[in-house]
């Protein structure tokens, strides 16, 4: 396992999460989606670095480093939604997810959050499960005209 180092995330770190998020749509996820849905998904083109800056400040969240560079992202609300979790492909299957999953559990549990609860892709399902979230429903989200599949996940914290 590789050694992940958590951060907040900051201003900088606005076009490497950018790009995480896009190659973990584009290349990890379409195993499980469509050409149309992932272009539906990830929509590079309509991306803009000071829009996600803004929604990633918003949402406090938090970068995982690898060697110094952005192998993931992450964030959790004070009402324990994990609303983006995303890992490199490159660094997939190198503890960087599961680094992630400590931290937005160790936030959670400092804000005295009885829950996590998250909108979970097909490829994520299987790690959410893993780190003890359970489907409560699945879901077809309209992404830009394109008919998706989701599964609303829950955790409860002890």
């Amino acid at each position: 396992m590789t050694e992940v180092t958590i951060r907040d995330y900051r201003a900088g770190d606005a076009a490497a999460t950018l790009r995480v998020f896009i190659e973990a749509i584009t290349v990890t996820a379409s195993a499980d989606y469509s050409p149309e849905q992932i272009t539906a998904w990830a929509r590079p083109e309509q991306r803009h670095l000071d829009d996600w800056d803004r929604s990633m400040s918003a949402r406090s969240g938090f970068v995982a480093l690898v060697r110094g560079v952005v192998a993931g992202f992450s964030d959790v609300s004070g009402d324990g939604h994990v609303d983006m979790m995303f890992v490199s492909p490159a660094s997939s299957g190198r503890g960087v997810g599961r680094a992630l999953m400590r931290e937005i559990e160790a936030r959670a549990r400092r804000a005295g959050t009885p829950r996590l609860w998250a909108d979970v892709s097909i490829t994520a399902r299987g790690f959410f499960e893993h780190a003890g979230f359970s489907v409560q429903v699945v879901q077809h989200p309209v992404i830009g005209g394109v008919r998706m599949t989701n599964f609303r996940m829950v955790k409860t914290l002890a």
